[in-house]
């Protein structure tokens, strides 16, 4: 198997775009088909102006691309937007910076609302642990999931139904 093209690390300009959990799923329902500022304000249940503030931000980051026009059902010139994946190698960073820990916490909110919207499925798996490992078997643990999660896109049959996977691992503080 071929190794991952490299991760590019996120500007600031990448992690402001990224940090509000609409920014995921905006991302998240464009990835397989165009969608419209408008058709993405009706999915989402949010205000067109705030959604297309968000839309903006995204397509200023290189994370959304702006497709040609098309004419609506109604006959209006319509944008739609399609995601790039530029969001799939980008390394959001390590460091304790407050954008990043948005971030986080931005796809964690984008993650759950995906659960509650999926509503009772028998295809859903969940699984915690806790773990002790060094550094270096916790790079190894990193370095497999991320070949197993592209293994499984290389697989990826466009005819199934999407399945959002959300890997995160933290260390966690001691505690007294």
């Amino acid at each position: 198997m071929a190794e991952p093209e490299p991760r590019r690390r996120a500007t600031p300009q990448d992690l402001r775009a990224l940090t509000h959990p609409l920014s995921w799923r905006i991302l998240r329902l464009c990835l397989e088909r165009s969608q419209t500022n408008q058709q993405l304000a009706q999915r989402l249940g949010v205000s067109p102006a705030t959604l297309l503030r968000r839309v903006r931000a995204l397509t200023d980051a290189g994370f959304l691309t702006v497709d040609p026009p098309r004419q609506g059902e109604h006959g209006a010139w319509e944008r739609p937007y399609r995601a790039t994946g530029a969001t799939w190698r980008l390394d959001l960073g390590t460091d304790a910076d407050q954008l990043t820990a948005q971030i986080d916490l931005a796809i964690v909110d984008a993650h759950r609302a995906e659960l509650v919207e999926s509503g009772p499925t028998p295809s859903r798996h969940t699984r915690r642990a806790i773990l002790h490992l060094d550094a270096e078997t916790r790079a190894e643990l990193d370095r497999r999931i991320d070949a197993l999660l592209d293994e499984f896109e290389n697989r990826s049959t466009p005819d199934a139904p999407p399945i959002s996977v959300l890997w995160n691992a933290i260390e966690q503080r001691d505690t007294p």
